[in-house]
């Protein structure tokens, strides 16, 4: 039996291969194992119309083991991570698919800390989850209710305007992308706090536009709105608002490896860069040399946010982050937030006076491709040989300072490729053939 819980929870096509039946059963996993009877849960959702399906189911899930569910409505991925933390819940449920299509969605746990959660409670919650129907009941006067939490969201809000009050951005123009998620209601209020006029693009969600040509994944729309309007940068948040892509004045992709390497050389510079930058597997060796170069140290993990995280805590980082946009600092949060990785990019310009181009001219990145293959055998690429030669093949020829990777997806059913070296050419050729070669032999 395959697992559930991928690297952001339990993720699917809504209503086709992510049932409410599931959200149904996690919702009471959720209250058996993390709360208990008498215990509160907290759950929001993201701008998708399959949304308030899955709130209803995990409410009814919950309630019926006497738990008290506080639904918040659409909010931030980082926002619910907050709420949970500060209020008195014991876990907090996400429904979001965060920047998968607008079809999908997912279902993702937070324990009491507003941490995603440990491998090994995941695997409790899914034998929960497979015999739901044994965890009985509760009495009609025991029962949870479901409570309207939409008031609590102005602590998060509260917050992060804070951050935003200690930098003076008066002078900066910003368009942001909010990706039609749930940041777009977030986002240009928290970054105008900081004394910038902020243009907003793509904040008008329908429940099925949610990361269609728009937002992190697709950073054209707001590269060309920067041109248009003459801004000095672009922001471009996700479905859920925990990544953050940025533009520069020229309409410029600055891409999370470039933005996490702005960071950590500012750190760096005032000897701020405790425990190294914590960066994934996936980030580019362009990054490593440029931190390495200034005197600090990377430290790699296995890709996902939640590995990030466990990363920082062992190494006492307080910085670490993902290629995709993901970025964790840990002084202001615990979880990846594209409106604060905004912030803090803003307070470096600010700070030193200085243009986004110009801070990321200071980490040169080597050229990477990466592919993502549809694949219905996706975890059986390791025992394929012709894969395995083609791979050992394409490292031979990149040499000593290329680089191949190849998993399967955490979050959809497809094989991930990335090829990284110093001949862009070659990088690109051998990216391709990597992929024909996997769609052929994995279908």
């Amino acid at each position: 039996m395959s697992r559930l819980f991928g690297t952001d929870g339990i993720r699917g096509v809504a209503n086709v291969d992510l049932k409410p039946t599931m959200a149904y059963a996690l919702g009471r996993a959720t209250a058996k194992r993390l709360a208990g009877p008498g215990g509160c849960i907290v759950v929001g959702q993201d701008t998708r119309r399959s949304g308030d399906m899955f709130v209803a189911a995990i409410t009814a899930g919950a309630t019926s083991l006497g738990v008290d569910v506080h639904v918040v409505g659409v909010v931030p991925t980082p926002a619910l991570a907050f709420l949970a933390r500060s209020g008195p819940y014991q876990a907090g449920i996400m429904v979001s698919a965060s920047h998968n299509p607008a079809d999908d969605n997912g279902l993702e746990v937070l324990d009491a800390d507003g941490l995603k959660l440990d491998d090994a409670i995941e695997e409790e919650l899914e034998a929960l989850i497979w015999r739901e129907g044994e965890l009985g009941g509760v009495g009609n006067a025991q029962l949870g209710r479901s409570v309207d939490a939409s008031d609590e969201v102005g602590a998060y809000r509260e917050h992060r305007v804070g951050l935003a009050g200690s930098i003076d951005a008066s002078g900066l123009h910003i368009v942001l992308d909010g990706a039609n998620g749930s940041g777009g209601a977030f986002g240009p209020g928290i970054l105008a706090a900081t004394g910038a006029r902020v243009e907003a693009i793509h904040v008008e969600p329908d429940g099925i536009n949610i990361n269609v040509e728009s937002g992190a994944t697709s950073p054209g729309s707001l590269a060309a709105a920067v041109k248009e309007h003459g801004a000095d940068v672009g922001f471009a948040l996700d479905g859920d608002a925990d990544r953050l892509i940025a533009v520069d004045g020229h309409g410029r992709v600055v891409d999370g490896d470039q933005v996490l390497g702005i960071l950590a050389l500012e750190r760096l510079s005032r000897d701020a860069l405790p425990g190294g930058l914590v960066v994934s597997i996936l980030s580019n060796g362009g990054l490593q040399r440029a931190v390495e170069a200034a005197g600090g140290e990377v430290v790699r993990t296995p890709v996902g946010d939640k590995y990030i995280l466990e990363g920082m805590q062992v190494s006492g980082a307080t910085l670490g982050g993902e290629k995709s946009g993901h970025v964790i600092v840990l002084e202001h949060t615990t979880s990846g937030d594209g409106i604060v990785t905004a912030l803090e990019l803003l307070r470096v310009m600010t700070t030193h006076r200085s243009s986004l181009p110009d801070l990321a001219a200071a980490i040169p990145m080597l050229p990477q491709q990466q592919r993502a293959i549809k694949a219905r055998h996706k975890d059986q690429w390791e025992g394929d040989a012709a894969l395995r030669r083609a791979i050992a093949d394409a490292s031979v020829r990149l040499g000593d300072a290329g680089r191949v990777l190849v998993r399967p997806s955490g979050t959809e059913p497809a094989l991930r490729v990335m090829v990284e070296g110093h001949d862009e050419a070659l990088v690109a050729e051998l990216a391709d053939a990597l992929a024909a070669l996997a769609e052929q032999r994995l279908n």
